[in-house]
């Protein structure tokens, strides 16, 4: 299979260590991801496969980051437009403006899909779930 987009490995693994070192000064993101995140480089390296995976089609990465997501606990909807708002920041810093883009968008569908399943499901009677 061809990748979505022309891009190198290594940038996605720049991209992905960038992003993350601004998680890390996040005041909101910050302590969401401290809470779970013990060994960075090993994280980092994870999603930069899971990246890989999505671009790439490497078939680098397994796992269910709904489900990761969800047990976490403490990740909710409302924190993925300031999620998205900087991943975009980094990607813009760090790729050239059609890559960026393209790779934005890929995000931004990632992202609403898991920020939809993590609002919780409205009981009987009650208002729609609102998003974000």
């Amino acid at each position: 299979m061809l990748a979505r987009f022309a891009i190198e490995a290594k940038e996605i693994e720049q991209v992905t260590r960038a992003f993350y070192a601004k998680v890390r000064a996040h005041p909101v993101l910050g302590p969401v991801f401290a809470a779970h995140v013990e060994d960075w480089h090993s994280h980092e390296a994870k999603i930069a496969r899971f990246w890989r995976n999505a671009i790439l089609r490497e078939r680098s990465y397994s796992g269910n980051p709904m489900q990761v997501h969800k047990t976490a606990g403490n990740v909710r909807a409302e924190h993925f437009p300031d999620w998205l708002a900087l991943f975009d920041e980094t990607l813009a810093e760090h790729l050239l403006p059609d890559v960026a883009s393209a790779w934005s968008a890929l995000a931004h569908r990632i992202g609403r899909g898991l920020a939809l399943g993590l609002i919780p499901v409205a009981k009987a009677g009650g208002p729609p779930p609102r998003f974000i």
